[in-house]
C-alpha cells in the first residue's frame, strides 16, 4: 500500500514543482472554502474518535489536542487563508554571483520533494502541514495518531476533493488511514519516494525514527521548557509572564515546565507565585529548597522527583526549584532540556545577554513568555514542528523550511531574443 502511496506522492510533487503561486493560493481557498462546507462528516469523524479516545482513559491534555469544535475548524480554515497571504519562497533567488571565467551562479529555492509526517493527537496538524506543503509545492505523506486516524481521514478526503477541483493531483496529499503501526516502519524506508521525515511526537517515536529511518529526519515538538527568574526581577511582571506560559494551553509543546527561582528572592517571591497559581489551578512540585517556602501557600504543592525535570507535564503542573544563580540555572537546563523554549525574566541587561550567550536552544527569550514559539506568532503562517535540532531547520518550520535549494549556472551564450 505504502509503496503505491510513495509512487503518486512522488509524480504528484512534480506537477506542483511548477506551479505558479496563484495556482497554489487558489487551491488553498478552496481547501480552505470546502473544510467549512463540509464539516460535518469532519466533525462526526472526530466525535467517534474522541468517543473511543475517552474510553481508552487518554489523559485530559491528549484529549484536548485530539477535540474538533465548529469553532475550531473555522480557526483551522482561516489559518488555511492565511497561509495564502503569505510569500511563496520557491523560486527566490538566495543569492549569487558571476565568476571570473564569466559563468553565472544563482542559488534558487526549491522544492523538497515529498515530506513524510508522523504525529500523535492533533488533527489541526492535519491541515496545518497540507496547507504548508501545498504552498511549497511539496507532496505529503500524513500519519497521524491511532487516535485520530478517523478525524484525519475525513479531513483529507475534504482536502483531496478540493485539489481535484482545481485540477490538482488528489495523491499530492495523503494520509495513511490504518492504524497498524507496523505501517510507521514501512514508511521509515520508503527512501525511494520520500525525501524528508518529520515525526511530532513523544521521544520514544524520536528514537525509533533517529534509529529505522532510511530518510533525513528532523526531530522536534518535545518542549521541557524553561524559565528562570532572576533577583532582579519585577514581581509583578514576571508573574503575569508565569501564569501565560503555564495556563494559556498547557497541553502545547511551547508551555512551561519548570521554574527555576533565584534563592535570594525565594522567600518573598514563592508565596506570590503559589498564590497566583493556585487561582489558576496550577499544581506545583517543588525542590526541597522551593518546598520550605511553598507548602504554607494556598497551591497545591508536592515533592518533585527527579523524573519530573526531565518530561512534559502538557498539563496544570509546573515544577519549581531554587538555584543558586545564573550558572546553577544554565546549568539545569542544558542538563534536563530539550532544546525546545527558553526565557529569563529580569531586568539587568547583563544578565539577558549572558542568558541569550549559553543556553543553546532553538528559541530563547528575555521577559517574554515561551508560548510565543509558534509559527503563527514568529509571523510564519502555521507550522510543520518545532525543530529542536541544528540542521537544516531550527525552532518553528515555516514556509522556507520546507524547501531547499538548487544552484544554476547560466552560461555566456543565451540567446536574448
Amino acid at each position: 500500500m505504502l509503496e503505491h502511496m510513495g509512487q503518486q506522492a512522488k509524480q504528484a510533487s512534480w506537477q506542483l514543482s511548477v506551479l505558479t503561486s496563484a495556482a497554489k493560493n487558489r487551491a488553498l481557498q478552496a481547501i480552505a472554502d470546502l473544510l467549512e462546507a463540509r464539516s460535518q462528516p469532519i466533525l462526526e469523524a472526530n466525535a467517534l474518535d474522541m468517543a473511543d479516545a475517552r474510553q481508552s482513559g487518554l489523559s485530559p491534555a491528549l484529549l484536548d489536542r485530539l477535540l474538533l469544535t465548529p469553532e475550531r475548524l473555522v480557526a483551522i480554515a482561516a489559518d488555511v487563508r492565511e497561509v495564502c497571504r503569505l510569500t511563496d519562497p520557491v523560486g527566490q533567488v538566495i543569492d549569487g554571483r558571476t565568476l571570473d571565467n564569466g559563468l553565472k551562479l544563482e542559488r534558487r529555492r526549491v522544492p523538497l520533494g515529498v515530506v513524510g509526517v508522523i504525529y500523535e493527537a492533533r488533527p489541526n496538524v492535519t491541515v496545518d502541514v497540507a496547507a504548508l506543503c501545498l504552498k511549497t509545492g511539496n507532496a505529503v505523506i500524513l500519519r497521524g495518531g491511532k487516535e485520530t486516524y478517523r478525524t484525519n481521514a475525513a479531513t483529507v478526503k475534504v482536502i483531496q476533493q478540493a485539489l481535484v477541483d482545481c485540477g490538482l493531483p488528489a495523491a499530492a496529499i495523503q494520509a495513511i488511514e490504518s492504524p497498524d503501526r507496523a505501517l510507521v516502519n514501512e514508511l521509515l524506508r520508503l527512501d525511494r519516494y520520500v525525501d524528508m521525515l518529520i515525526p511530532r511526537g513523544g521521544a520514544g517515536l524520536h528514537q525509533l525514527c533517529r534509529e529505522q529511518s532510511t530518510i533525513p529526519v528532523i526531530t522536534g515538538g518535545i518542549g521541557v521548557c524553561h524559565t528562570y527568574v532572576d533577583q532582579t526581577v519585577a514581581f509583578d511582571s514576571a508573574l503575569a509572564v508565569i501564569e501565560n506560559a503555564k495556563t494559556q494551553r498547557p497541553s502545547a509543546c511551547n508551555s512551561l515546565e519548570t521554574l527555576l527561582v533565584h534563592r535570594d528572592i525565594a522567600a518573598s517571591f514563592l508565596p506570590a507565585l503559589s498564590a497566583r497559581m493556585h487561582a489558576a489551578g496550577v499544581t506545583l512540585h517543588a525542590d526541597a529548597n522551593a518546598i520550605a517556602w511553598l507548602a504554607d501557600g494556598p497551591a497545591t504543592c508536592v515533592p518533585a522527583e527527579e523524573g519530573d525535570y526531565h518530561d512534559e507535564w502538557l498539563s496544570l503542573d509546573l515544577n519549581v526549584k531554587v538555584v543558586d544563580g545564573h550558572a546553577q540555572a544554565v546549568e539545569h537546563i542544558r542538563l534536563c532540556g530539550t532544546q525546545h523554549s527558553d526565557a529569563i525574566l529580569t531586568q539587568s541587561q547583563q544578565a539577558a545577554e549572558r542568558f541569550v550567550r549559553e543556553v543553546d536552544s532553538s528559541a530563547v527569550y528575555v521577559n517574554a513568555s515561551v508560548r510565543f514559539t509558534d509559527g503563527g506568532q514568529f509571523g510564519l503562517g502555521a507550522e510543520v514542528a518545532v525543530s529542536t535540532q541544528k540542521l537544516h531547520a531550527r525552532g518553528p518550520m515555516g514556509l522556507e523550511a520546507l524547501t531547499t535549494y538548487k544552484w544554476i549556472g547560466y552560461g555566456d551564450f543565451l540567446s536574448r531574443a
